[in-house]
């Protein structure tokens, strides 16, 4: 069985949902797979989603295979302002006017690649099926690499894991922090919601604290005084301690190079990197790899960091933009990843 979660954290007024509908999704896009279910909500087909409020639909008879698509259709009865999303899903929407929710293709008005108030999917698992969270920022939201293609490294773990009862659930918001807001709410803040509230989570991946070094006085936070180390790695401390409380393994993965980051040419952000900030980044890895506080420790900079130049990504890894890892990159550090070390089964 299958449902789904809708969100509305961060609107200021009631949600309404006209309709719910879920289906296989089809090769193309806005098109489905099959006739697919109509959703409903206390066995309504319609809801409001209170301001600040989740709504979980009612459970549907559906087979769903691993790392198989689906298509969820949601029609809004009323004008609607975007404001519970996460910009940066790389899937497309596809976005028309009336009420379209059972058809088998969409003619799109327009396509942005985000999600709309659309959570989480959640489906119904034999017992003993565990959940590894990647909690992160845009490396791990997978920005730069190929939209509609799941090219993320958390996709690609994905693969690596099917079959073997175990999920992989993306947290990495574009623009994440651990210690302060901007692009959504800082790491612990967000830690409950995203990490220990999900289902079944047994380890966490920890990939975060790149923006806490390299924002304070870029085009970002030019105002902000440079991030502390004992400030950063007492946010680790925070998180890890709180994982161990819920008998959540965490994992620490080091912080990617990012030499001359976000210089392309037309690019409006200035001061991302300076050699004081990748001092820090060095710094916060030493800590990272050796001073034992995690569970483990994945060494994604050491995966990907160019052998002439280890301040810099690869060229065959880097997505261009000297931060981000293309869709090479993403599989590499996947596929350097152990899995009994990840979930701690040896």
């Amino acid at each position: 069985r299958v449902r789904i979660m809708l969100s509305n954290e961060y609107g200021p007024q009631d949600l309404r949902i006209g309709a719910a509908h879920i289906a296989a999704a089809g090769d193309a896009a806005g098109s489905t797979g099959g006739p697919g279910q109509t959703l409903t909500f206390g066995g309504q087909t319609t809801a409001v989603v209170p301001a600040g409020a989740p709504i979980l639909s009612d459970p549907v008879d559906m087979n769903v295979a691993p790392l198989q698509r689906l298509a969820v259709s949601l029609y809004f009865p009323q004008p609607t302002p975007i404001t519970t999303i996460h910009w940066d899903g790389l899937q497309p929407a596809q976005i028309a006017a009336g009420n379209v929710t059972a058809a088998a293709t969409i003619k799109a008005d327009s396509v942005m690649n985000s999600r709309l108030f659309l959570s989480a999917v959640l489906v119904e698992v034999a017992p003993g099926t565990r959940s590894v969270v990647a909690f992160g920022d845009s490396i791990t939201d997978g920005a730069a690499s190929t939209p509609g293609t799941d090219s993320r490294w958390p996709d690609f773990l994905a693969r690596r894991l099917s079959g073997q009862n175990v999920a992989v659930l993306n947290a990495g918001i574009s623009g994440g922090r651990v210690l302060k807001n901007h692009m959504g709410p800082n790491a612990l803040a967000r830690f409950e919601r995203d990490v220990l509230g999900q289902p079944g989570v047994a380890s966490v991946v920890l990939l975060m604290g790149i923006n806490d070094i390299s924002w304070p006085g870029s085009s970002f936070e030019p105002g902000e005084p440079a991030t502390q180390a004992d400030a950063l790695i007492a946010g680790y401390r925070q998180l890890i301690t709180r994982a161990r409380s819920r008998g959540v393994r965490i994992v620490g993965a080091t912080l990617t190079p990012f030499e001359s980051a976000l210089t392309m040419p037309g690019s409006p952000i200035a001061n991302y990197y300076s050699p004081a900030k990748d001092a820090l980044r060095q710094r916060i890895n030493h800590w990272i790899r050796n001073s034992g506080e995690f569970d483990a420790v994945l060494d994604f900079d050491a995966v990907v960091r160019d052998l002439q130049n280890p301040l810099r990504i690869r060229p065959a890894y880097d997505s261009g933009d000297h931060l981000h890892l293309g869709d090479a990159g993403n599989k590499a550090v996947a596929d350097s990843i152990d899995l009994k070390l990840l979930l701690g089964d040896r």
